[in-house]
């Protein structure tokens, strides 16, 4: 008889987990809280983030899965499209007669070698459980002087609460943050005739746009070269490097009349936003230092100013919440608001048949690390692949604890690059001397992951070419004399 596994979440990684774990030949069950299926892109007010009108700051290419296409040739899609797309994933591969909609999963726990979770006052007993409930659902308001004396008409909210700019029409508005959602949304108010933007920040990050000179700029920064550099060569090169691609795109942000955020791009971070620093350049953005105290509707700064609002929004990140976890398995976990001690992101070796998708902070699109997260879980469990050793499992999870307190941001490539050797699917090099430059300098598209491995697929290396000439960066074999000079530091 197949193997029952609960997966808590219909959203992306919830309904990639359960495509793979069919796939292996175990019987899933997804609990979703919501009326439809999507996570995220329901757009769904106390669900989702996402906004009517918003687009991906990540491309088509890089924002799904390897075994179905976007119709849409758009490169950056509506929110509408991507929930479409999803609906279609989870219909083509059988997971949406499995999903069990309007129910809220409000406890898991073990039960000898089984699992217990509980739903609307039932209780039902599974062998293995997938935690795919989402890393962005509980924002976070920072602790300032004065926040809940706010007076202004437009009132305090956070990115998360966003839903269109027409309520702050004609409003002077205060965006607190420097992550994609808060520059999103300040560069839409300042199209959508608010008064007056500000936006106020701790520093001030790099910004990258998401398209510049006809290619993503996902498709520059997120690549198995920047991988593998950071594996072979001294932080400060690869900080050096990181830093070349982002200004050579798309400049500096002093040289737009905002902060300058400082020679290290690792120290001061990157965020996507097309229009945001021409918005500034244009005054129609003004930046300021962080917001110390807030007086009725006076917001002081760190510089001594003061100005008045209507309205205070805040992108200022995301607790991690997981209240459905038992006590004990929250204990063996150490779970905290931005920590959960696990094996690359997914594992704890005292917790036989729990795994965790998705949970991990990043900068970048999530749908390919998502998948080769899916198909590692979904091997390891069904027996393709070994499974970790526990040892190894138990250093991983002491190395993590070391870096308690340090930034816990992972690039894109990295997730990616560190779920598809787990999966036995990282594509090798000399396996594809056609496809070499494509597959260091080119996108982390999710055809290369099909190459070889378990689930190669017949004709993925046409889709990946293909994929990767889509925008004229990588028309050739041939690599650019920067790339050359890159490479030459690794080989």
């Amino acid at each position: 008889m197949a193997q029952r596994v609960a997966v808590i979440g219909a959203g992306p990684g919830g309904l990639i987990s359960a495509r793979w774990l069919l796939s292996q030949g175990f019987e899933p069950t997804v609990f979703e809280q919501a009326p439809i299926l999507g996570g995220q892109w329901t757009g769904l007010r106390g669900i989702s983030g996402v906004w009517p009108g918003m687009h991906t700051n990540t491309s088509r290419i890089l924002t799904a899965f390897s075994d179905l296409a976007h119709g849409d040739e758009r490169t950056f899609l509506p929110s509408d499209d991507v929930l479409a797309y999803l609906q279609r994933y989870a219909a083509l591969f059988d997971v949406e007669r499995r999903i069990r909609l309007s129910t809220k999963v409000t406890r898991i726990d073990r039960q000898g070698g089984q699992w217990v979770v509980e739903h609307g006052g039932d209780a039902e007993v599974f062998d293995k459980v997938v935690v795919a409930s989402g890393r962005f659902r509980a924002p976070v308001l920072p602790e300032v002087p004065g926040l809940d004396t706010f007076t202004g008409s437009g009132g305090v909210a956070t990115t998360f609460q966003f839903r269109g700019a027409e309520r702050y029409r004609g409003r002077s508005v205060l965006v607190a943050g420097c992550a994609v959602s808060a520059l999103e949304i300040a560069s839409e108010l300042a199209h959508s005739g608010a008064a007056r933007v500000v936006v106020t920040q701790r520093r001030q990050r790099y910004v990258l746009p998401k398209f510049a000179a006809g290619v993503p700029s996902d498709h520059r920064i997120f690549t198995r070269y920047g991988t593998l550099a950071g594996e072979g060569l001294p932080p400060a090169e690869v900080d050096r490097q990181l830093r070349e691609i982002v200004v050579e795109a798309g400049g500096s942000p002093e040289q737009y009349g905002a902060p300058d955020p400082g020679p290290s791009l690792f120290a001061a971070g990157v965020t996507l936003s097309q229009q945001y620093l021409p918005l500034v350049a244009e005054g129609r953005i003004a930046v300021r230092p962080w917001l110390r105290s807030v007086s009725g509707n006076e917001v002081a700064f760190g510089d001594g100013d003061t100005e008045p609002f209507d309205a205070l929004v805040f992108g200022t990140g995301f607790a991690l919440d997981i209240p459905f976890l038992s006590e004990d398995v929250a204990r063996t976990l150490d779970v905290d608001a931005v920590h959960l001690d696990t094996d690359r992101h997914t594992f704890h070796p005292d917790l036989p048949g729990l795994a965790f998708v998705g949970m991990w902070d990043q900068s970048g699109g999530y749908f390919v690390p998502l998948e080769l997260q899916a198909r590692w879980i979904a091997y390891t469990w069904g027996g393709t692949i070994p499974a970790p050793d526990p040892s190894e499992q138990r250093g991983a999870i002491e190395a993590y604890r070391a870096r308690r307190g340090m930034p816990q941001k992972t690039r894109m490539n990295l997730a990616a690059l560190m779920f598809a050797r787990a999966a036995g699917c990282e594509p090798d090099l000399d396996s594809w001397p056609e496809l070499r430059r494509a597959l260091l300098f080119g996108p982390l598209a999710p055809s290369c992951f099909r190459l070889g491995g378990p689930d190669a697929l017949p004709g993925a290396a046409d889709v990946f070419a293909r994929e990767a000439r889509a925008f004229g960066a990588i028309a050739s074999n041939d690599m650019t004399p920067r790339e050359q000079a890159y490479w030459s530091l690794l080989s």
